[in-house]
């Protein structure tokens, strides 16, 4: 008779009761709830648990327990002369603990962890060696870069002392009486000079020669023929002279 008299809290009279905040709990409202939370309460323990989550929680009920005396392994331990607390090894240098358990959890087969380790190395070691690549190769470009640039300027020197030589060896070749070069490049040509006897001219002289190469022999004509170097910018008065009074035969030698 109590159970009929008592109201469903999910009825309309409990939906119509002023629940508002600030307004006082009416008791059967306050007992409505308190059977509401014994009944998950009741309901979480009667909760039937998973299979995995039984094994966790007895595995760790044995593992948070130590061996007693009736574990075989314990007791064999125990006639060889171990103590509970003591660690292995005839001097005691062993491991106190026993080695942990560690649960398997995943789905993926042994040695996969291993196998992911083993990848992620070698994905960083070849990224390493990647930028090790590109900064040898970005090192290498800036090098040659170097290089031709100082070859550049050095060739552009020589196309300058080059001209400074015909200028000079011309002057000296006209003071003399000479009417014509020794060679038709040891004199700087007219620009307007005709294309064909230009060529022709080319294939007898040896124009195919290097600047260096032509300035090497140029500046060899100035020092036997007129005593001069175009480096110092002197006449001498002779051999003797000029290899007292010059460093050398080169631009190097002048530095």
């Amino acid at each position: 008779m109590g159970d009929e008299e008592e109201e469903d809290y999910m009825s309309d009279l409990f939906i119509k009761e002023d629940v508002r905040p600030g307004v006082p709990m009416v008791r059967r409202v306050r007992e409505a709830l308190q059977k509401e939370e014994k009944q998950k309460e009741a309901n979480e323990k009667n909760r039937q648990k998973s299979v995995k989550e039984e094994e966790k929680e007895r595995r760790d009920l044995v593992l948070s327990s130590a061996l007693g005396n009736e574990n075989k392994g314990f007791a064999l331990l125990q006639k060889m002369g171990y103590k509970s607390g003591q660690a292995l090894g005839k001097s005691g240098e062993g491991i106190v603990e026993p080695i942990p358990l560690n649960i398997k959890t995943g789905r993926s087969g042994l040695g996969h962890e291993e196998f992911k380790k083993r990848k992620a190395e070698e994905k960083l070691e070849n990224y390493r060696q990647k930028l090790h690549m590109k900064k040898q190769a970005n090192e290498q470009a800036a090098d040659q870069f170097r290089i031709r640039f100082k070859n550049k300027q050095e060739e552009r020197k020589m196309e300058g002392d080059l001209r400074k030589s015909q200028r000079a060896c011309q002057q000296l070749d006209i003071q003399k009486d000479i009417e014509a070069p020794k060679e038709i490049w040891y004199w700087l040509q007219p620009e307007e000079e005709d294309q064909k006897d230009e060529e022709k001219d080319d294939e007898c002289t040896g124009s195919d020669l290097s600047v260096s190469a032509k300035l090497q022999i140029l500046t060899a004509y100035l020092r036997e023929e007129h005593f001069y170097c175009i480096w110092c910018g002197t006449t001498f008065e002779d051999a003797e002279d000029l290899s007292s009074n010059c460093p050398g035969d080169s631009a190097a030698d002048h530095d």
